[in-house]
């Protein structure tokens, strides 16, 4: 296995769109919500494993998960938890984590991936990363993975591709443009013109290209991180990160860096892929009973009921009868009752009662 390959498994997020079973204490990552017998970490965890050595896998953190961290991936190396002292996106995550990187290794090759994505097709996953990490060894790209559309999804983001390919390489094309979160008209204007992929938000690229993209693009994360090289893997980098990171700037890798830059491209792919970013995405990979109903929960009676996911413990007994299109989720004695059409609004749930 290349010893310059590196992953980094961005792992800060509260995942409140999962709650009641999601929480800030401990977020749908460290869950096993699939009923799998692996948290959603785990599996990301174990996936790259057979793409880079194991102690070259990073997880960027809040500080808050690191024991967390600890207990579910006994084979992670304890000084590649990179822990955030506040929440600032995607942008401040990925270059802490590409300069710590580049430190150690000049050479490296890296592939940014969040922690709580389902690829099913994992020999195919390992295949295109494979080769997307031969490309992004020789070429000075922006690589970004992009997934087959199946469907006019509204939830997920699109890139648009064009006829350009990249010299030698005639399946990585020439990103466009990247759309987030298109209505349902746009959605299927998409799908019907076949030149659009879903964002993935997986990335692969040399720690070198990134870097020369935050100079010419975030110049001022570029600098703070530039001034912590003294301390990278060192027993200061933790004060050091502690004091910096809080200024930086609170914005995507997407916005600050991929739509702003000359040399991205797509590779594009077809993994069995989900974001895993809401219950609704959670339904479309479950099994569905006569009725298209989603259960976790072995005491779960239901009459008359469809189009449900329903997510309770096993020991709780649950009898629904008459509803259609509902999430239904108890957890810690807490119980939720939502429209699937209205899955969007549990973020506000959560946010209305912390006040």
């Amino acid at each position: 296995m290349n010893k310059n390959n590196y992953a980094v498994i961005m792992a800060g997020g509260i995942g409140s769109r999962f709650w009641p079973m999601s929480k800030s204490t401990c977020p749908k990552q460290f869950l096993d919500i699939l009923g799998t017998g692996e948290t959603l970490i785990q599996q990301t965890f174990n996936r790259l494993s057979r793409v880079c050595p194991t102690k070259n896998i990073l997880i960027v953190t809040n500080k808050n998960y690191r024991n967390l961290c600890l207990e579910q991936l006994p084979y992670l190396v304890e000084k590649n938890i990179l822990c955030e002292p506040v929440m600032r996106n995607t942008a401040p995550c990925v270059a802490f984590a590409a300069f710590k990187i580049q430190s150690e290794n000049p050479e490296a090759n890296m592939i940014i991936a969040a922690s709580d994505h389902v690829i099913i097709k994992e020999d195919e996953f390992v295949r295109v990363m494979n080769d997307c990490l031969e490309v992004s060894a020789k070429n000075d790209v922006l690589l970004t993975l992009g997934i087959t559309p199946s469907r006019p999804e509204i939830g997920y983001g699109y890139i648009q591709f064009t006829d350009q390919d990249l010299v030698g390489h005639k399946e990585v094309r020439k990103v466009k443009t990247f759309t987030e979160k298109p209505n349902q008209e746009l959605a299927l204007q998409f799908i019907d013109s076949g030149d659009f992929l879903w964002n993935s938000g997986m990335f692969i690229w040399s720690a070198k290209s990134i870097t020369l993209a935050y100079r010419k693009h975030l110049r001022d994360i570029y600098d703070l991180f530039e001034e912590g090289k003294a301390y990278y893997n060192t027993e200061k980098e933790v004060e050091y990160i502690d004091r910096v990171f809080p200024g930086c700037k609170n914005i995507s890798i997407d916005y600050g860096i991929m739509e702003k830059s000359a040399n991205v491209y797509v590779y594009p792919a077809d993994l069995g892929w989900s974001d895993l970013g809401t219950w609704g995405s959670l339904y479309t990979q479950m099994d569905l009973d006569e009725n298209n109903n989603a259960v976790q929960g072995d005491s779960v009676r239901l009459y008359g009921s469809a189009n449900n996911i329903i997510n309770v413990p096993k020991d709780k007994l649950v009898v629904l009868q008459g509803l259609n299109g509902y999430i239904v989720v108890e957890n810690d004695g807490i119980l939720l009752v939502c429209k699937k059409e209205d899955e969007q609004q549990i973020k506000q749930f959560v946010a209305d009662i912390k006040h």
